[in-house]
């Protein structure tokens, strides 16, 4: 079981089932994220090509630290949004075929 935060028509926080919240990112962020001492979260396929290999996607783990401080956890989430809105703007006009 996976919820998705969404704003904007856009997905830019994930809480698992295993009580871990994930951040969308971009380069920046996951960077930023991962200095933090964040971890991607990895994806494997049940069926295809890429049945059984692990796969490292977009989302990032909230750090530890913000897990405690609900202020530093609101700065992840909004650069997070911010990141989301990014994606957003910069697909407006594409078409899916």
């Amino acid at each position: 079981m996976v919820a998705r935060r969404r704003e904007s028509q856009r997905c830019h926080t994930v809480l698992r089932d295993d009580g871990r919240i994930y951040l969308k990112t971009d380069a920046a962020l996951k960077a930023d994220l991962a200095a933090a001492g964040a971890e991607s979260w990895l994806y494997t396929e049940r069926k295809g090509p890429m049945a059984g290999v692990p796969q490292q996607t977009s989302y990032w783990s909230l750090p530890e630290s913000a897990l405690d401080d609900p202020d530093e956890a609101v700065a992840w989430a909004r650069r997070a949004l911010a990141v989301a809105e990014a994606k957003k703007a910069a697909g407006r006009g594409r078409r899916r075929t």
